[in-house]
């Protein structure tokens, strides 16, 4: 495995030249052909074997050493975000409007550094390796569903991803056992009331009163409904409504989150918000439609493989335990619903410049972080022996 780290090291330059040209050329999620096919070319040259698909631009990577060996899994995605990027950098987006403002393109120079290490010593290594670079993480309900389907998983006795995390330093990463991240699932609501002159509203159902006491009775779930032990989230996004200041309005759309760490609060919830909006339409003569979309579960780390990605990261960073989960979504969490794994946090963040928050247009990472991460995919091969 030594040499194998020893070629990351080498490869360094070739690691921080993929990432920035994927910074430059950002795809938005569903978009991402010209990312893999960059990624794909880059494989290829060595001869390592890729897989493309006809629906999606996911991309399957097998590096084979002997078939009775085990499968271990490394994933990275690849999409970027429709911001508009402020960083005054050599490498910044050339894509009017798209940026990686989330560290994909880290993650994929990562993964693709690592392959090609590995490939490269193909004799030191004690399994088969399979990259997944994943489309649309970036959506609900993202491509790792699609790429399950795809038969990705397929033999894989355990799989490992990461994310840039610019409230650690670089240096640092950052681990959770058990429940990491929260399971994110969207809702629409369609209020249809009745319009009648604003000076006559008897006469009319009010879609623009109806909704707000809707809103209200929702944002009480949480609080009065749900056992505060249980962390949950119901944030609205968007209200849309009304023709002019004078008309009885006659319909209103509503859309929002719902983020929970626990499966049954999750099915509670909507529940409860089907009973209050069904109850609320009914009192004010009201009908409505009612649209819930469950998206990525909860993501829940394997313990043990938790202590694997601490014990290869020690040698290359300072592992944090981060104790609390976040209310955030990350659809890798489909992937540990189907076989163990772990996901960490990679600390990204040396400097003003690359210490802004993730989804902000000055986002960017010091890429000394991206040689730790592939050495730390490297050092959970030799630690899973």
């Amino acid at each position: 495995m030594e040499k194998i780290i020893a070629e990351i090291d080498k490869l360094k330059s070739k690691i921080i030249e993929i990432r920035r040209h994927i910074h430059m050329y950002p795809d938005l999620s569903g978009e991402e052909y010209p990312t893999r096919d960059y990624v794909k070319n880059i494989l290829e040259k060595e001869n390592i074997k890729t897989k493309t698909f006809k629906n999606h631009a996911g991309m399957v990577v097998d590096i084979k050493v002997d078939k009775k060996l085990p499968i271990i899994a490394f994933r990275a995605d690849m999409d970027a975000l429709p911001i508009q990027e402020e960083n005054n950098i050599p490498y910044k987006s050339r894509k009017d409007g798209i940026m990686h403002a989330c560290g994909h393109d880290g993650h994929t120079a990562i993964l693709t550094g690592f392959l090609l290490a590995c490939n490269r010593h193909k004799d030191k290594l004690p399994f088969n390796i399979r990259g997944i670079f994943q489309h649309k993480e970036e959506v609900m309900n993202g491509g790792s569903e699609d790429l399950i389907r795809d038969g990705a998983l397929e033999g894989v006795s355990a799989i490992f991803g990461l994310h840039m995390y610019p409230y650690l330093k670089t240096g640092e990463i950052g681990y959770k056992y058990g429940e990491m991240m929260a399971s994110a699932d969207s809702f629409e609501i369609e209020i249809f009331g009745k319009s009648s002159h604003g000076a006559r509203p008897h006469e009319g159902v009010d879609a623009i009163l109806t909704a707000s006491l809707v809103v209200n009775s929702i944002n009480h779930i949480v609080s009065r409904k749900i056992d505060p032990l249980h962390p949950a989230v119901i944030s609205f996004g968007t209200i849309e409504g009304g023709k002019a200041a004078n008309i009885i309005c006659d319909y209103v759309k509503l859309s929002g989150t719902v983020r929970t760490l626990n499966d049954k609060v999750r099915q509670n919830i909507k529940e409860m918000m089907d009973e209050a909006i069904s109850g609320i339409c009914k009192s004010m003569g009201a009908k409505y439609n009612f649209n819930y979309i469950f998206g990525n579960p909860e993501l829940i780390n394997d313990d043990k493989m938790v202590d694997v990605v601490i014990k290869a990261a020690k040698k290359f960073a300072k592992p944090i335990d981060l104790r609390l989960p976040v209310m955030g979504g990350e659809d890798f969490a489909n992937y540990l619903k189907v076989v163990k794994g772990a996901f960490f946090r990679l600390g990204s963040c040396n400097g003003k410049n690359t210490c802004y928050p993730q989804h902000h247009p000055r986002f960017d990472i010091d890429e000394e972080s991206l040689v730790i991460g592939a050495k730390i995919f490297a050092g959970i091969l030799k630690e899973l022996k």
